[in-house]
């Protein structure tokens, strides 16, 4: 880990399972880090920047970093994982900045008043699942490390072993024929 961010907990018992890391603000040239300008330095300054160190962070602080699943939307369906799988098939570096919109009364918006807002905003929006969807129908999800021979009083079968790309797991398929 470049920037030494630790994660929160060691046995994260919250109910979605966002791997939470230990807060940060940049180690200069903020203010209190509080206010939308020191959060927004701290994120796109320090933790987008591939050349930061950790000496450029303090902790604690007032941003949140949240550690995606390798594997993305597919191993876990959550926030994080979208705002990097959008990322890296935008063709960025696989990170992101993720916020909640608020309603004008402070209650969180919810899709109605989501759509709306991109609309006047002139944003799209998408969900997890269209997203996941698109992960499935056009990545390979799985690669083939090993193909053996096995003669058997029934003939002979390939035992083909397969890894998981999303979650390194072995799968195995026994073929008979081509």
């Amino acid at each position: 880990m470049q920037l030494g961010i630790e994660r929160m907990v060691l046995n994260n018992r919250e109910s979605h399972r966002t791997d939470f890391q230990i807060s940060v603000d940049a180690a200069s040239g903020i203010t209190t880090g509080i206010s939308a300008a020191d959060r927004a330095k701290t994120n796109l300054k320090i933790l987008a920047n591939p050349t930061s160190l950790a000496e450029n962070l303090v902790q604690p602080g007032h941003v949140f970093p949240l550690r995606a699943k390798t594997g993305g939307v597919l191993q876990r369906a959550g926030h994080t994982e979208a705002a990097v799988d959008l990322a890296r098939l935008a063709g960025c570096r696989p990170m992101g900045v993720i916020c909640e919109i608020m309603n004008d009364d402070g209650s969180m918006a919810r899709l109605p008043e989501l759509r709306r807002f991109a609309k006047r905003h002139k944003l799209k929006i998408c969900s997890i699942a269209q997203l996941i969807e698109h992960r499935r129908k056009r990545e390979k999800l799985v690669a083939c490390e090993e193909i053996i021979t096995m003669p058997t009083d029934f003939g002979k079968f390939d035992l083909h072993l397969y890894r998981s790309t999303i979650d390194d797991q072995h799968h195995l398929a026994l073929v008979r024929g081509r």
